[in-house]
C-alpha cells in the first residue's frame, strides 16, 4: 500500500454520532493528532426548520443541565439554543394504575429549568459544523471501517476506498451494534426488555406548559416531552411509548385518527385531544453493558459501552458524560506528558464512568419492574411511596439534582 494512503494519529474516534462528535470537539484544542471516522456521509449546514408536526426529528434528547453545560463548554450549545430547544421547568409523573403522583419543579432547586428537549439532528448539526471549522480534527466521513488489525505500533483501521488510519488508541463510539467493540473482543452482558418503543411527534389540543409528562402503565411507560415552537402555543410534543411487542404492533397498525384517540385516552387527556401525529417509528428495546470499557488500545464510549431503557431519557446524557470524562483524562495526560494509551489514563476513565452508568441502569430497570408488577401489595406500596416522596422536599431536591447531573457533574 502506498504511503499516501496511510495516516498516523494519536487518537482515532470511530463514530460521528452525538457522543463521538462531542468527544472529537472536546479534545480538538489538545496537542494531539485526532481523526474522526464515520461510515455515513454527513450533511453540511443546518436542517431547514419549519413549524409542523411533520417537521420535528422523531429522535429527541432530554438533555440534563450537565449535558447542556458540556455542550456549552465545547462551543456547540449556543447555535442549538438559537434555533430550536425547549427548556422544561416541570415534570409530572403518575401511576396509571393508582393514585401515586410526583411533581418535580426547577424552582425546588432554584434553577431556571430541569433540562432541555432538543432534536438529535440539531445537536449533531452543531457538533459537525463546529468540527468542519476546526482544522485540528481530521474527518473521514462516508468511509466505513472495513477491517481492523493490530500491529506492534498500534491499531490499523482499513477504510472503504483504500485509506488506512493508524493509532495506538481507538475510541469506539459507533453505536449499540459497534463493529469495533466486536472486533476488539469485548464481552457484553445484554438482555431483551420484551418491549418496543414507539416514537412520534404529536400536536395536542392544550399547551404542554413546558412540562415533561410520564404515565406508568402496566404495559410500559408513556412519555410526552415538550417541543418548542416560535408561535408560543406549546402544542407540539415528542412521545415515547414503551409497550409489549403485541401491543406495539397493534398501535403501529392503527390509522392516524385511531392512534391519536388511543394515545389521548392512555394519557388521560392531560393535554386534551391529540390533534395530529407524524409518522411513527418502532424499535425493540434491549439493554447492553460491556464488562470492560477499555482493552488493548480500544476504549468504548456511549452506546458502544452501554444502552439502557429510554425511561428517563438518560442514554445520551450518559454518553456525553463518558465523552466529558474521557476528554478530561486526555487533557490530564497531555499536561503530565503521559501517553493516552497508558493504563493509568484508561483505567481512570473506566473507574469514573462504569459505576455511575451501572447505577443508572439498575435504577431504570428497578423502575420498570416496579411499575409492571400486578401484585396488589406492591402496587399499594408504590402509590403510597410516590405520594410520600412528593411531599418530602429535601429528598425530592436530591433526586432532581441527581437527574440533572448536578450532584456528579463530570
Amino acid at each position: 500500500m502506498s504511503a499516501e494512503n496511510i495516516a498516523d494519529f494519536d487518537l482515532v474516534i470511530v463514530g460521528a454520532g452525538l457522543a463521538g462528535a462531542a468527544l472529537a470537539l472536546a479534545v480538538a484544542d489538545l496537542p494531539l493528532k485526532v481523526a474522526l471516522v464515520e461510515a455515513q456521509a454527513v450533511r453540511e449546514g443546518w436542517p431547514q426548520i419549519e413549524e409542523s408536526v411533520f417537521d420535528y426529528d422523531a429522535r429527541v434528547s432530554a438533555l440534563t443541565d450537565a449535558s447542556r453545560g458540556f455542550l456549552d463548554e465545547i462551543g456547540a450549545w449556543s447555535d442549538i439554543a438559537s434555533r430550536r430547544a425547549c427548556a422544561y421547568t416541570d415534570m409530572e409523573v403518575w401511576d396509571g394504575e393508582g393514585t401515586g403522583r410526583i411533581h418535580f419543579s426547577a424552582s425546588e432547586v432554584r434553577r431556571p429549568a430541569l433540562g432541555h428537549i432538543v432534536e438529535n439532528r440539531l445537536i449533531n448539526a452543531s457538533l459537525i459544523n463546529n468540527l468542519r471549522e476546526n482544522a485540528r480534527v481530521k474527518c473521514f466521513f462516508g468511509m466505513p471501517v472495513e477491517t481492523m488489525s493490530r500491529q506492534q505500533a498500534g491499531i490499523s483501521l482499513h477504510l472503504a476506498g483504500g485509506r488506512v488510519v493508524r493509532s495506538p488508541l481507538v475510541v469506539a463510539a459507533d453505536g449499540a451494534n459497534s463493529k469495533i467493540r466486536e472486533w476488539a473482543g469485548f464481552v457484553t452482558r445484554e438482555w431483551d426488555y420484551h418491549h418496543h418503543a414507539i416514537v412520534a411527534t404529536v400536536e395536542t389540543e392544550l399547551p404542554h406548559s413546558n412540562t415533561a409528562w410520564q404515565r406508568f402503565l402496566p404495559e410500559g411507560p408513556l412519555a410526552f416531552l415538550p417541543l418548542p415552537d416560535t408561535a408560543a402555543e406549546q402544542r407540539y410534543c415528542s412521545i415515547v411509548w414503551s409497550a409489549k411487542p403485541d401491543i406495539a404492533e397493534h398501535l403501529m397498525s392503527l390509522d392516524d385518527d385511531d392512534f391519536c384517540r388511543e394515545l389521548a385516552a392512555k394519557f388521560e387527556h392531560r393535554l386534551g385531544r391529540v390533534l395530529a401525529a407524524s409518522r411513527r417509528f418502532s424499535f425493540p428495546l434491549r439493554q447492553r453493558h460491556a464488562a470492560d470499557y477499555v482493552s488493548d488500545g480500544v476504549v468504548l464510549l456511549g452506546d458502544a459501552a452501554h444502552t439502557i431503557h429510554p425511561l428517563a431519557g438518560q442514554g445520551i446524557n450518559l454518553g456525553f458524560q463518558d465523552a466529558a470524562v474521557f476528554a478530561q483524562e486526555c487533557r490530564r495526560a497531555c499536561e503530565r506528558g503521559v501517553p493516552l494509551f497508558d493504563a493509568s489514563v484508561l483505567n481512570r476513565y473506566q473507574r469514573r464512568r462504569k459505576g455511575g452508568n451501572l447505577a443508572m441502569m439498575a435504577m431504570m430497570e428497578g423502575f420498570q419492574h416496579l411499575f409492571e408488577t400486578p401484585v396488589m401489595p406492591l402496587r399499594l406500596l408504590r402509590n403510597t411511596g410516590m405520594r410520600w416522596l412528593d411531599s418530602a422536599l429535601p429528598l425530592k431536591r436530591q433526586i432532581i439534582a441527581k437527574a440533572m447531573g448536578l450532584s456528579d457533574k463530570p
